[in-house]
């Protein structure tokens, strides 16, 4: 028997759960897991042998149905808050469904079943949404159910990935086992640059942009340049670390890279021109992946458009891992 059961809410594909596996070991049991998009759903069943189904929209789960639980974990969406999106937070609307208010179902599920610790990630931008209420009422929330919150901003590129990427970290401890001060990691001070976790060449050629699409991004950078914008895809030095990594709009072309290695100037899809012959391409999902510290053992059998999203919404397992080190320190 595992010391500690924990639930996976917003699981996504399972970095969270991923980083507390690996700081945890034997010593924790996933118990619960809620996801609703079904693509993600996919991927994670592909990585985790869970013996349970993954339940799907949290807003129509009961709190009773759920299992005893002694540490939940809540990537609960970002969107809402995110300084790339609308800022709709809690008046935010996707598809009918409020996602600034979803925290407020970790809230309900916690308040009844009182786990020792909630651990959550978000936008850096939900610190500074609504000026600052947004993220007081998140944190007076679960307050009011009997924790002491404790919060930090953390930089992936501190944790031994090549990735500019702060996102807020919240830890929560039950009022009776929680400590005076909690410390946050400072990094793992290793240094890695985009270089380090390229795939091994020859690259598909699907991956290389057509001297067309070039040119379209050339002409779309100069004009937000005309009028002031800072829009525009972006060249990474290998020697250097990506922008953070997002799923939509310009996610993949604002981390181009040039690989000289050689490789096919066949089209293997179907594009307008040919293959650039400057040598400029996106970076693969297991790229993506190594850039959110997921390990190379990690399975990835879906569509690119889905694995670019999944990791786009993901966390940085190694940043997970080094928080929930010191949580595992704190309760043991």
């Amino acid at each position: 028997m595992a010391k500690y059961r924990s639930i996976d809410l917003f699981a996504g594909i399972g970095g969270i759960r991923l980083g507390f596996d690996n700081a945890f070991g034997k010593d924790i049991e996933t118990v619960f897991v809620s996801e609703w998009d079904e693509f993600a759903q996919k991927t994670y069943k592909t990585n985790f042998n869970d013996e349970f189904d993954i339940a799907g929209d949290i807003t129509q789960i009961q709190e009773k149905d759920i299992p005893d639980f002694d540490i939940c974990l809540a990537g609960f969406p970002c969107q809402a808050f995110s300084m790339a999106g609308k800022h709709g937070g809690f008046e935010d609307d996707y598809h009918g469904r409020c996602r600034g208010t979803l925290f407020l179902d970790v809230v309900r599920i916690c308040d009844h079943h009182k786990p020792k610790v909630i651990f959550c990630e978000n936008v850096k931008g939900l610190t500074i949404h609504d000026k600052g209420r947004t993220f007081k009422v998140i944190k007076e929330a679960f307050e009011q159910i009997g924790y002491t919150v404790f919060s930090e901003i953390l930089n992936s590129k501190d944790f031994g990935v090549p990735q500019n990427r702060e996102r807020i970290y919240l830890v929560c401890f039950r009022n009776d086992i929680a400590p005076k001060n909690f410390t946050f990691p400072k990094g793992s001070g290793k240094s890695v640059c985009i270089r380090d976790i390229l795939d091994e060449a020859p690259i598909s050629p699907k991956y290389y942009l057509s001297d067309v699409y070039m040119e379209t991004l050339r002409q779309h950078r100069a004009r937000h340049e005309a009028k002031g914008h800072g829009f525009g895809y972006e060249i990474r030095d290998l020697d250097g670390i990506a922008g953070t990594i997002v799923c939509g709009g310009m996610g993949r072309e604002r981390n181009l890279i040039v690989d000289h290695r050689e490789h096919s100037m066949t089209p293997v899809t179907h594009i307008k021109g040919e293959i650039n012959k400057e040598d400029i391409r996106k970076m693969t999902p297991r790229e993506w992946a190594r850039l959110q510290g997921f390990p190379d053992s990690y399975k990835l059998e879906l569509s690119d458009t889905h694995l670019y999203k999944q990791f786009g919404n993901s966390v940085t397992v190694n940043v997970i891992e080094a928080i929930a080190r010191q949580i595992y320190n704190v309760l043991e």
